[in-house]
């Protein structure tokens, strides 16, 4: 018996999805942007009841688990983190069919406390598609490090939806958060959201297009009859044709394409085409935003925003951006290579010790010498290389790696290079993608995933395949060696002249693809 779809891939793990919000009382979205803790709070609220996989037909992971509160099973959907939800990438085109096409019972949307402003953008998309929303501030404690203090109950009133304030390593919050989503799922509580008013012209089209859509729409779904014709005015090509494959229904009605054009034109004459159409609806948006953080968020004093600020100036700056990056770069490959010898010696000492060993056994047992060779000589041999040369500087690179993602200066790396990648045709986002290369290849081609741009996203998975990891340069170093290179310093270490042929080999090779 073969692989089929109903055995594997999309198929199967859609399946799993429908076994699991079968036996559950509420299937609840998680939603929120990158780095507000959702993932943390879908691991403190789920445990070890978790599935994970991807989604049907993307490279993109999903994660869903179970809960149970007061003798209900909620069933939790991890959703990809994103700013936004008009689709242009994968994940904010998942985001977007799951919150409106997968029937959850309530929408859980994360802020981070320290950002809301920011945070809101995502939560006004998401309201122009459901009302059972629950929104919950995170990372509270960050907030009080800062001193900034939010009015939760006045933030609930300006956005008609329950609001609960969290700190995912305090129980008790949690335990608010789970009984408030219970009380939505169950329409215990009836959310009121205040939704965006926009343009009096946009709103006019608006009006035009939903009397129409009321007809075309199916019944449970003539709530998202403003969103539809949102849309529809903005022309978004991947949202329609969801909506059309998932309800079933086309758009090409003579009565909404007369509606639809005569809404166009208005906008047109009002200087609101579809060149700046976005814009506006963005610009609302953010307005929004402004307004409400300016009334519910105060701040007791603002030195850590002041200072925070002078950071980004210097580690961003023309002058001193580049060097910056840099030093910190040099300084990572230099405890990489150089801290790597240690443990590689040892680990080189004790696998050798242990050879000698499983010779001297095989020998008593009198195994045949290809045997041996085999196992011994052969199997054992390369494992032993393999670790005592690859897992030390991995060992020490990603860690180092991932300190400089928790302090936030990777953003700061891709903003400083964006520049020289245009040049090249593609997006400062690779240097990321090059950085996690050093360590390993193979996680600086799955790391390519963050680029929007299909094209961009190719160039970056073929480049990365030049870029030096520890192990070509644990291998040049050995080398480095044998020749006697004038540049070397010492055995096994890496000199400025190393990193300096390291990113001119990888830029070489990165304008020839990028000319393709």
């Amino acid at each position: 018996m073969g692989l089929t779809a109903s055995s594997c891939g999309s198929r199967l793990l859609e399946d799993d999805m429908l076994l699991l919000q079968k036996s559950c009382d509420y299937t609840i979205a998680l939603a929120g942007n990158p780095n507000v803790g959702k993932s943390t709070i879908f691991n403190a609220l789920t445990g070890m009841h978790q599935h994970t996989g991807n989604w049907p037909g993307k490279t993109v992971s999903n994660a869903c688990g179970t809960c149970i509160h007061k003798e209900k099973t909620l069933l939790f959907v991890d959703i990809p983190g994103t700013y936004s939800i008009m689709s242009n990438s994968q994940e904010e085109e998942i985001a977007r069919d799951y919150i409106c096409f997968g029937k959850p019972d309530a929408t859980v949307i994360i802020l981070d406390a320290t950002c809301i402003e920011k945070n809101l953008n995502l939560v006004f998309q998401t309201l122009e598609i459901t009302n059972k929303v629950v929104v919950c501030v995170n990372l509270l404690d960050e907030a009080k490090k800062k001193h900034i203090h939010i009015d939760l109950e006045k933030l609930s009133s300006f956005l008609g939806v329950p609001v609960v304030g969290t700190t995912a390593r305090k129980k008790k919050t949690l335990n608010h958060l789970l009984s408030t989503i219970v009380k939505v799922a169950s329409s215990e509580i009836v959310c009121k959201p205040n939704l965006i008013t926009y343009h009096p012209i946009i709103e006019d089209s608006i009006l035009m297009l939903e009397s129409k859509l009321q007809n075309i729409l199916p019944k449970e779904y003539l709530h998202l009859s403003r969103w539809t014709a949102l849309k529809l005015l903005d022309g978004e090509k991947t949202i329609l044709s969801s909506i059309e494959n998932h309800f079933n229904i086309s758009f090409l009605d003579e009565d909404l394409q007369g509606k639809l054009e005569e809404a166009s034109e208005l906008l047109t004459q009002n200087d609101l085409g579809e060149d700046n159409f976005r814009d506006k609806i963005v610009s609302n948006i953010v307005l929004k935003a402004e307004d409400i953080c300016s009334r519910v968020v105060s701040y007791e004093e603002i030195t850590h925003l002041n200072r925070d600020r002078k950071i980004d100036k210097i580690l961003t700056s023309k002058k001193f951006g580049i060097p910056i990056m840099i030093l910190f770069l040099g300084i990572i490959f230099w405890l990489t290579i150089t801290g790597a010898n240690y443990p590689s010696s040892l680990l080189s000492d004790f696998f050798g010790f242990l050879q000698e060993k499983l010779i001297l056994l095989f020998h008593t047992l009198h195994a045949p010498e290809w045997l041996t060779g085999i196992l011994i000589e052969g199997m054992f041999q390369t494992v032993s290389w393999v670790v005592s040369v690859m897992l030390p500087p991995m060992a020490i690179f990603f860690p180092l790696f991932t300190i400089l993602e928790d302090l936030g200066y990777l953003p700061r790396i891709a903003f400083n290079l964006d520049n020289y990648f245009k040049k090249a045709c593609t997006t400062g986002k690779q240097a990321l993608t090059m950085c996690m290369g050093f360590g390993c290849n193979a996680a600086g081609v799955v790391g390519c995933r963050i680029i929007d741009s299909p094209r961009e996203r190719l160039i970056a998975i073929l480049t990365n395949a030049f870029v030096p990891c520890n192990r070509k340069i644990s291998f040049s170093n050995y080398g480095s060696k044998y020749f006697h290179w004038w540049y070397c310093s010492r055995y096994k270490s890496i000199t400025f002249i190393d990193l300096g042929c390291i990113v001119g080999y990888s830029t070489w090779h990165l304008f020839n693809i990028s000319r393709v």
